[in-house]
């Protein structure tokens, strides 16, 4: 690569997109530069996925003794305050331990907020010029916020995962993702929780009759949902908020969580200045991640695609320009099965075709009640049923799951999808019994 600028490569962020390649490429010789004006590791370590689910250990282990609690002695509740910092032990070492992995592998970290100043040049903070003959845009996703009135008394997902106390009175705007999981944990947890939905469907994403029974049985656990409310806004009232909604409605919260969505995190980057062509959906790139600019690559949830945004992709694209700025590839990126999950209590996975989509193609799909299998019986599991998608050879192409396995069953099921395995060739292959995984290779 030219050597007249400070860096062969440089990224603009420090998550899953940049880090697991930017490492090993500075391993072959590559001049890396990583640019972060956080916490190195982005949102999935310290406030996302890694944060989440270890609050959701014990919402998982409550439930469960609460199935067997005839087993049982004593009932398990859960200690917020501790799980916080439990939560806490778990992720306030990974920064320093990725800061090295960076670091040891040759890579230089700048930190501070880039702006591009030209195709090949950023400035940092408005004071530290720096060049480079690629850069690599891996800023990830924000918090949407509410354009409405008060829209400052609410909090995003980071506030309510460093929450010391946990409120009363919870009202969660939204029911993707982020509102659907912590509703399940606050409400596991104890408190009143409130899903105020935009539309008529919680989880768009995912199979419908499987969010419904999921809705379904939190609305018997006291969690309420109010569909189409149309929020107009929040407003404090003495010692507590109040929420204004559809036709001259209002319900009072001790805490309001807007769970409206991640937009792409791309405020003063400069990209109009370069004329890297985006919009709100993100990034654009062809099949190399690179955008409309020759030098200018993206990777990670910042782009704009049709793509589950999770870290597993971001991670398979960082691997992607690894090989491809070091040479080892010249080819365009070749996307795996994406698998995703929601992880509510039970959970929902999923992964290649979609069960509408296998319907409207006419393709078999078969569907398995597996509250009714032993092994799902063992820990009683009320709520349990897969449907599988076979393609007309016979190949399993797609499947999706509800139970409080799920994610493990589905990613048991992967390489059959991804690799196209025949049934003879499933049926070489002997797990680990008993497992859910066994389990699921079982009706593959």
């Amino acid at each position: 690569m030219a050597t007249q600028y400070d860096y062969d490569v440089l990224y603009i962020g420090a998550g899953h997109a940049t880090f697991d390649g930017a490492a090993p490429l500075a391993k072959t010789g590559v001049r890396v530069g990583v640019i972060e004006s956080g916490l190195i590791g982005g949102t999935c370590p310290n406030r996302g996925c890694n944060a989440k689910i270890t609050l959701d250990e014990p919402v998982k282990l409550t439930r469960e003794a609460a199935r067997l609690n005839d087993l049982l002695s004593s009932a398990p509740t859960i200690n917020w305050t501790a799980n916080v910092a439990h939560k806490q032990e778990i992720i306030d070492p990974l920064p320093a331990g990725l800061t090295a992995r960076l670091e040891d592998g040759g890579a230089k970290i700048i930190h501070g907020h880039a702006t591009f100043k030209d195709n090949h040049t950023v400035i940092v903070d408005d004071d530290q010029t720096i060049t480079a003959e690629k850069i690599v845009i891996a800023t990830g996703l924000k918090p949407h916020r509410l354009d409405i009135p008060g829209t400052e008394l609410a909090h995003d997902s980071s506030d309510f995962m460093n929450l010391k106390q946990l409120p009363q009175n919870l009202v969660i705007i939204g029911a993707g993702y982020i509102g659907m999981e912590f509703a399940t944990i606050a409400n596991a947890a104890g408190a009143n929780v409130t899903v105020m939905l935009h539309g008529d469907q919680a989880l768009r994403n995912f199979y419908q009759p499987y969010v419904e029974q999921v809705v379904a049985d939190l609305t018997e656990r006291g969690v309420k949902f109010i569909k189409n409310a149309n929020v107009q806004a929040f407003e404090q009232q003495t010692d507590q908020l109040q929420v204004s909604y559809g036709d001259h409605q209002q319900l009072t919260a001790d805490w309001i969580l807007d769970a409206t969505g991640r937009i792409p995190n791309l405020d003063g980057l400069g990209l109009d200045q370069v004329g890297v062509k985006y919009d709100r959906h993100g990034v654009y790139v062809n099949d190399y991640l690179q955008t409309n600019i020759d030098n200018i690559y993206a990777a990670g949830d910042v782009l704009a695609n049709d793509l589950p945004k999770v870290t597993p992709a971001a991670y398979f694209e960082s691997k992607y320009l690894m090989r491809l700025f070091s040479g080892q590839t010249t080819d365009p990126i070749d996307y795996p099965v994406i698998p995703s999950v929601v992880f509510t209590s039970p959970r929902i996975a999923q992964a290649g075709m979609k069960i509408p989509d296998a319907e409207k193609a006419g393709l078999d799909v078969a569907e398995n009640d597996l509250a009714n299998y032993w092994y799902y019986q063992v820990s009683r599991e009320p709520i349990a049923a897969s449907k599988q998608v076979h393609d007309k050879d016979g190949h399993l192409v797609g499947v999706t799951e509800i139970s409080d396995q799920a994610e493990n069953a589905v990613n048991a099921l992967l390489p059959a999808i991804e690799y196209q395995l025949d049934r003879d060739q499933v049926d070489r292959l002997i797990g680990i019994f008993p497992t859910i995984g066994y389990a699921a290779w079982h009706r593959a």
